[in-house]
């Protein structure tokens, strides 16, 4: 299983000067993570919503070491908001934020990343879209429910991610369903200990498909975050069984991973949402996208043995 080895490469600083320096680096990771700046990700913003595809966007980014880092993370996507009010964009593009960003790993840092993002919330609220709280590890999660719930308070539409391998996420399914939460389910991408997730992909398999069936009997809005043929059919038959509209529920793919899927669920009816990152501290999320699917591993292999 290379995905462990990969998680934990993710951490280290060695491995991160060694990937940063590759010559073939920036080519590869341009597949996942399309701009540095705002400016560089609009033509991508106007030319998905063009097809109609809606995106969620986040600015890539964990290791915040300072309040002012953290202030700065606020910051960029206060810009991008603003950017999104130009493009009278607000209804078709949400954003994805990482609480770590806010400062959620410093000290005082609960009340730190509910304080930063409140302002992007409600800047998003102003302009007609909303903000979904990613899940990172298995510690964060007490903190940003906390948030998601107290920022839910004046902006309900604000979302959350809950991850299939972890045992603890049937009930917090079942608790987010009833109280008609956004909440986008995946599978998980960080590396967490046996006791606390399920280990083996038959296990996590099992474990989306029961949260997935609470998600959309429940009374929420379900996002399904998965690139799983199997999973994507399966979420189409329980919203058909569940009585669902079209309108109710949607899909959630990552940019540059299966781009003619994102289209045929677009061209079917379906909402389907495209996680699109930008950003300079782009390691820790390329290296995850990298464990998720042995493909795109083999991908970045090729490309270093034959372009490096």
């Amino acid at each position: 299983m290379l995905g462990p080895v990969i998680l934990a490469a993710s951490r280290s600083d060695r491995m991160r000067r060694l990937i940063s320096a590759a010559p073939v680096t920036k080519q590869v990771v341009d597949r996942f993570i399309p701009g540095e700046a705002v400016d560089d990700i609009v033509p991508i913003i106007e030319e998905l919503t063009g097809r109609g595809l809606e995106l969620t966007m986040d600015v890539v980014g964990e290791d915040i070491t300072t309040p002012e880092q953290a202030a700065a993370a606020r910051d960029a996507y206060l810009a991008l908001v603003d950017r999104l009010k130009e493009l009278q964009l607000g209804e078709r593009v949400e954003m994805s934020v990482k609480l770590s960003m806010f400062g959620q790993a410093l000290e005082g840092g609960h009340e730190l990343a509910l304080a930063n993002v409140r302002p992007v919330v409600e800047a998003a609220a102003a302009i007609g879209t909303t903000v979904t709280l990613d899940a990172e590890d298995h510690t964060t999660l007490d903190s940003m429910f906390a948030i998601h719930e107290a920022l839910r308070e004046d902006h309900p539409q604000t979302g959350c991610v809950i991850q299939a391998y972890l045992f603890r996420t049937e009930a917090d399914a079942r608790r987010l369903a009833a109280n008609g939460s956004r909440v986008r389910l995946v599978k998980g991408a960080y590396k967490e200990p046996a006791e606390v997730a399920h280990q083996q992909k038959h296990e996590i398999d099992k474990a989306y498909v029961r949260i997935l069936k609470v998600l959309i009997e429940g009374e929420g809005y379900p996002m399904i975050g998965s690139h799983d043929p199997r999973l994507i059919s399966i979420a189409q038959e329980l919203a058909r069984k569940a009585g669902r509209k079209p309108d109710e529920y949607e899909f959630q793919m990552l940019y540059g991973i299966r781009g003619e899927e994102h289209l045929r669920l677009a061209a079917e009816g379906h909402r389907m949402r495209v996680y699109t990152a930008y950003g300079t501290d782009w390691y820790g999320y390329f290296m995850r996208r990298l464990a998720e699917k042995p493909a795109n591993l083999r991908f970045f292999v090729r490309s270093m043995l034959t372009k490096g």
